[in-house]
């Protein structure tokens, strides 16, 4: 689950890292307002769930509150298009207004996940700022990495190699490691999924300041963290998404044409893999879980059927704790309540696969089936390819 900087930089805040003075504005006003108590000369930040918001305009340099009210006109309501948010951008809803600061180094410091190594891994670069992604493509020397055992924890040699990689000065060392310690407290007991401060800088007063924050909480551990579930912002994620996760259903929009309909996450990715390789493009991840419901299954037909640019639909099934059977009530249930018009590649294997297949051909409806993978993927394609939505 992402979060809004403002919401990133108040959790750290409260851990003890080092942010600038600001708040939230939703009205032009409330941003004059803002920048008046923060002595006039502030930045004006819109608040999307997407990074590059510099490069598109969406932070703003004000030298007095009058220009802080007028970036805040120009930038509430409007749409952000940025690298991360597609061409058809991000409403802006509100803005954060934060205190200027002079800038001596920007710096980048970041904990994810290492699926690898199946460990925390904290990244860290003197070269930090707007281009990090270009300074790990181009010099990946650059960006060091310290891996941390999850039996031992974090320990201080950890934090002062950070330290020391990021080439602080001697003073701000002690604080550079403490620095580093916060954030992998916040990442821990958080259970975060990614924390990234994106620059660090250090100041013209020599002091480590945290000018932007992401943080991601991993799904899975939401039910310990009631107060991580109110930061939640649904204006930012896909309607359809939204939608799905109120029927316990795991979906991702994605940008081809064939809709995909599978039971666990594996076969998903697997299902995906083949499409591409018969020459299409997935329009979306979606698993229905293992003891999806006939209910549940008609849910997810009208999600994928909702997206405009699906062209036909693969249903990819392996009935293990599904079984076969069930999968073949809900989609007859589903593609009759719906009235779906869109072609319907079905391919499924394992238990009352039998019974499965001769309901879904005494349904009367006009089904498509495959009796493996390849060959669903290929009919899937064939399909999209001269099908037209009605």
């Amino acid at each position: 689950m992402k979060i809004h900087e403002f919401q990133a930089k108040a959790i750290l805040a409260a851990h003890g890292v080092p942010i600038p003075r600001g708040e939230v504005a939703v009205t032009p006003i409330e941003a004059r307002n803002v920048a008046e108590r923060l002595g006039g000369s502030v930045v004006v930040k819109a608040q999307i769930h997407a990074g590059g918001r510099g490069k598109a305009g969406g932070i703003v340099l004000a030298s007095s509150p009058g220009e802080a009210e007028t970036a805040a006109e120009r930038l509430l309501g409007s749409r952000l298009v940025t690298h991360q948010t597609g061409p058809e951008g991000s409403v802006v809803r509100r803005i954060l207004v934060e205190e200027r600061t002079t800038i001596s180094r920007e710096l980048y410091v970041g904990i994810v996940l290492d699926r690898k190594a199946a460990l925390p891994v904290i990244m860290a670069s003197g070269s930090g700022g707007v281009d990090i992604e270009e300074v790990a493509a181009r010099s990946p020397k650059k960006i060091l990495k310290v891996v941390v055992d999850s039996a031992t924890g974090l320990q201080p040699f950890h934090t002062r190699q950070i330290a020391f990689g990021l080439d602080l000065p001697h003073p701000l060392q002690r604080t550079g490691a403490e620095l580093v310690r916060d954030l992998y407290r916040v990442f821990q007991e958080k259970d975060c999924s990614l924390v990234e401060i994106n620059p660090l800088v250090v100041t013209a007063d020599d002091r480590l300041l945290v000018l932007d924050a992401k943080v991601n909480f991993d799904d899975n551990a939401l039910f310990r963290h009631p107060h991580n579930q109110s930061l939640r912002d649904l204006d930012e994620e896909s309607p359809l998404e939204v939608e799905a996760s109120k029927f316990a259903l795991n979906y991702i929009k994605l940008d081809g044409t064939v809709g995909c309909m599978v039971n666990g996450a594996g076969l998903a990715m697997a299902t995906m893999d083949i499409i591409k390789l018969a020459g299409g493009e997935a329009a979306n991840f979606l698993d229905v879980g293992g003891g999806a419901s006939a209910k549940q299954i008609e849910e997810a037909f009208r999600i994928l059927t909702a997206d405009q640019s699906v062209r036909v639909v693969l249903i990819n099934i392996f009935g293990g704790i599904l079984r076969c059977d069930r999968l073949a009530e809900g989609v007859i249930q589903a593609v009759r309540s719906l009235q779906v018009t869109l072609p319907i590649v079905i391919r499924m294997e394992g238990t009352n696969v039998e019974q499965g297949k001769r309901m879904l051909q005494e349904s009367g409806l006009n089904f498509i089936t495959a009796d493996g993978m390849q060959e669903a993927a290929q009919k899937a394609v064939a399909a999209a390819r001269g099908g037209k939505r009605r």
